[in-house]
C-alpha cells in the first residue's frame, strides 16, 4: 500500500468518536499545561503514564500527541503575557511577544503564535507522513553494529548539546546508564546491581524515574524559590485579530521557521532551542522593521520562532517512530509509553501495528485543527489559568504524582525511590545538570548493550565488527565529531 492509502486508513482510526474524544482531551490538557509556567509536555505525559494503563495504545498515543502539540501552542501565551516561557523553546517568543503585548498588541502576538503553530504543525506533519515510511524502510537494513553506533551517536550528541557543560551532560548520561543496568540481565539471567533487594530484580521502573525527576524535583525546586509576589498577566484588549499588514509580515517567517525547526527536531540533541534561536536571528536580519526588535516588539520575532518550535515537536517523532531513538526528554517519555504497552518503535512497528502508527499521524492533522479552533477564541479563558496560585497548583501535582507512583509500583519501596530520585532531580536543577541525557541513557542503555553483545557474539568477540559497515562508521565518526569539534572551535577562537 502507498503512503496516501495508509494515511486514509489512519484517518479512519483517528475519526472514531472515542479517539476524537481523546484527541480533544489531549489538546485541552496540553494547552492548559503549556500555559502554566514550568509544566511542560514531558512532565504531563510522565504524570499520565500511570493512569493510561487501562486505555488502549491507539487512544493513549492520540492523547499524548494532543498534549505534545497543545503544549507548544499554550507555551506562547505565558511567554507573551507574563514574559515567563514555560519551555526552553518559548524563550525567543518571549523576547518580542512580551514587548508587543506591552505595546498594546497582545492579541496580534497571540494570534500570529497560534496561526504559526498551526501552519508549522500541518506542514511538519505532512513531512513526517512522507519521510517516516522511507526512513523506516532504510532502517530494515540496520545491523546490530549499526544500531550500537547509532545509540553512541545519541549519547554523545545529547550529552554535548543539552546543558551548559558537557561534563555535567556526561555525568547525567552515566547515571542513566547505571540505572539501566539494574535488574536481571536479559542474556545471562543473572541479577545485577540489585544489592540483594527483591524490589530491584525487575529494574528501576521507568515511570517512577520520569515522575520523580520531572514532578518531584520540579516541585521542590519551585518551593525553594517561591516568590509570593504573583506575576500579573497583561490584560487583553479586543479579540484575537491581525491586520492585513501583520498577516503579510508573518507569512514568510512561518514558512522559514517550519523548515528550520523540522529537520533540527529530528536530529539527536536538536531540540527546540537551537531552531528557535536561529529563526529569531534570521528574522531579525531579514526584517524591514529592525527598529521594532527589542523596542515595541516585532511580529516576525514571534511568528518565526513559534513556527520553528512547533515544527521541531513534529521532527522528534521521525527518529522516535522509525528508529526507536528519542532525541529529547519528551521523546524519551513517549518511548517509555510505547514500552509500557510492550511495543518497540522502529521499522517493524510500521508493519506489525500500522493502525497505531498511521492513526497517530492522522490524529496530528486533526489535533492541529482542534488546537487552532480552541486557541484563537478561548485565549481569554486560558489566561485565567495563570491566576492559579503556585502552592495549590504544585500541591495538586504532588498528590497526583504520589497516586500515580503507588498505582505503578504498589509498594512503599517505590514511594521511597520516588523521594530519593526526586531529591536527585532537585540537586540536578540547582546545579544545572541536564535531565534528558539521564533519561536517554536509562532508556537506550539496555538497547545499546544488547546490540553490542549481539554484534560481538556474531563475530566471536572480534571488535572490528563494530566498524565493518558504512553506516556504523558514519555514526561513530559523527559521534567523535560531536565530541571534539566544539573543543577545537573554542581553542581556535581563543588563539585568534
Amino acid at each position: 500500500m502507498n503512503t496516501f492509502s495508509l494515511l486514509m486508513d489512519g484517518f479512519n482510526v483517528a475519526i472514531q468518536p472515542m479517539n476524537l474524544l481523546w484527541a480533544f482531551v489531549g489538546s485541552i490538557l496540553g494547552t492548559a499545561i503549556g500555559i502554566l509556567p514550568g509544566i511542560g509536555p514531558a512532565l504531563t505525559i510522565a504524570l499520565l503514564l500511570p493512569v493510561t494503563v487501562s486505555v488502549g495504545p491507539v487512544s493513549a498515543f492520540i492523547m499524548f500527541a494532543g498534549v505534545l502539540y497543545g503544549a507548544m501552542y499554550g507555551g506562547s501565551t505565558t511567554s507573551i503575557l507574563i514574559n515567563t516561557p514555560g519551555e526552553a523553546g518559548s524563550m525567543m517568543t518571549a523576547l518580542e511577544g512580551n514587548k508587543m503585548a506591552r505595546s498594546g498588541k497582545a492579541a496580534a502576538a497571540l494570534a500570529t503564535a497560534a496561526i504559526g503553530s498551526f501552519v508549522a504543525g500541518t506542514i511538519a506533519t505532512m513531512l513526517l507522513t512522507f519521510a517516516a515510511p522511507a526512513i523506516a524502510e532504510i532502517a530494515f537494513y540496520f545491523k546490530p553494529a549499526d544500531y550500537f553506533a547509532l545509540t553512541v551517536l545519541a549519547f554523545t550528541s545529547v550529552s554535548v548539546v543539552m546543558g551548559a557543560s558537557r561534563t555535567r551532560g556526561f555525568i547525567t548520561l552515566l547515571i542513566g546508564l547505571a540505572l539501566g543496568t539494574i535488574g536481571i540481565d536479559n542474556m545471562t539471567g543473572q541479577a545485577r546491581m540489585t544489592f540483594g533487594s527483591m524490589d530491584l530484580l525487575e529494574g528501576v521502573e521507568l515511570t517512577v524515574v520520569l515522575v520523580s525527576l520531572f514532578a518531584i524535583g520540579e516541585i521542590i525546586y519551585v518551593a525553594s524559590r517561591f516568590n509570593h509576589t504573583p506575576n500579573k498577566p497583561i490584560e487583553l484588549r479586543g479579540g484575537a485579530y491581525m491586520t492585513k499588514q501583520e498577516w503579510k509580515r508573518s507569512f514568510m517567517p512561518w514558512i522559514r521557521g517550519t523548515f528550520l525547526g523540522f529537520p533540527m527536531g529530528a536530529l539527536p540533541g536538536g531540540g527546540s532551542e537551537i531552531p528557535t534561536m536561529l529563526s529569531y536571528t534570521l528574522e531579525k536580519k531579514l526584517s524591514k522593521h529592525k527598529e521594532e526588535f527589542g523596542t515595541v516588539g516585532a511580529i516576525e520575532g514571534v511568528a518565526g520562532p513559534e513556527a520553528a518550535n512547533n515544527a521541531a515537536a513534529a521532527g522528534i517523532l521521525i527518529p522516535l517512530l522509525t528508529l526507536g531513538l528519542p532525541t529529547s526528554a519528551t521523546a524519551a517519555i513517549l518511548l517509555a509509553a510505547f514500552q509500557n504497552y510492550g511495543l518497540q518503535p522502529g521499522p517493524f512497528l510500521f508493519t506489525s501495528n500500522p493502525e497505531l502508527i498511521w492513526g497517530l499521524i492522522a490524529s496530528l492533522y486533526i489535533g492541529n485543527i482542534m488546537l487552532l479552533v480552541l486557541n484563537l477564541p478561548l485565549i481569554g479563558i486560558w489566561v485565567k489559568l495563570l491566576k492559579i496560585p503556585k502552592p495549590q497548583l504544585y500541591a495538586g501535582i504532588l498528590i497526583f504524582a504520589i497516586i500515580g507512583i503507588w498505582g505503578v509500583s504498589g509498594s512503599a519501596f517505590g514511594l521511597g525511590l520516588m523521594v530519593a530520585l526526586g531529591l536527585m532531580g532537585y540537586v540536578m536543577r540547582v546545579y544545572d545538570f541536564p535531565i534528558p541525557p539521564l533519561l536517554i541513557g536509562l532508556i537506550l542503555g539496555p538497547m545499546a548493550e544488547t546490540q553490542l553483545r549481539t554484534a560481538l557474539a556474531s563475530s566471536q568477540g572480534n571488535p572490528t565488527i563494530l566498524i565493518e559497515t558504512p553506516l556504523s562508521i558514519i555514526f561513530l565518526v559523527l559521534a567523535i565529531l560531536f565530541l571534539f569539534v566544539p573543543v577545537l572551535l573554542r581553542r581556535l577562537k581563543k588563539s585568534a
